[in-house]
């Protein structure tokens, strides 16, 4: 059970806090929501209490853990398949498990590719969804604002060996 103020990850939404907890009438039947506001586009979502574990719902990494995420975003791209279609499944899978490592991963690895070959439509909104998961728990981990949090991302996968053997 979560209570009011826990910073919690909602996979495949990203992170925020719990801000309420409500009992709401829906066909008849009452059922209790956490109301979690996410602190990018300052949205509010509404989480069924009885489905937590089904949906995902965790805690926040701790600032040590989001030292190691960020580690992560230095490290050579992680070998991926040629054929685009497998890619995206494969990144979807990683996103959709909610783990931020995973969802760090994607961010370094469709970042690398971006830069090196360019992505599709469908990989540049993968990239952009997943690099705001990643955000949003990054900004509540580390108790910094939005902005740094991107600027930070940036410059270390900026660092990537990978990128600088483009010159």
């Amino acid at each position: 059970m979560f209570n009011i103020g826990d910073k919690v990850v909602y996979p495949n939404h990203g992170a925020g806090t719990i801000v309420g907890i409500e009992t709401k009438n829906i066909l008849g039947k009452d059922n209790k929501y956490y109301i979690m506001k996410l602190p990018i586009g300052e949205m509010k979502v509404m989480v069924p209490v009885d489905k937590v574990e089904e949906i995902g719902l965790r805690n926040v990494i701790s600032a040590e853990e989001a030292n190691e995420v960020l580690n992560l975003l230095r490290d050579e791209k992680s070998k991926m398949s040629h054929n685009w279609n497998r890619r995206f499944r494969t990144n979807m899978e990683k996103i959709k498990t909610g783990d931020i490592y995973e969802v760090a991963e994607v961010v370094r690895n469709l970042t690398i590719r971006d830069n090196e070959k360019g992505l599709s439509t469908g990989e540049k909104k993968m990239l952009n969804n997943s690099r705001q998961i990643l955000v949003s728990e990054l900004v509540l981990a580390k108790d910094m604002e939005r902005e740094e949090v991107e600027e930070l991302i940036d410059n270390l996968i900026n660092e990537n060996p990978e990128l600088e053997d483009r010159e």
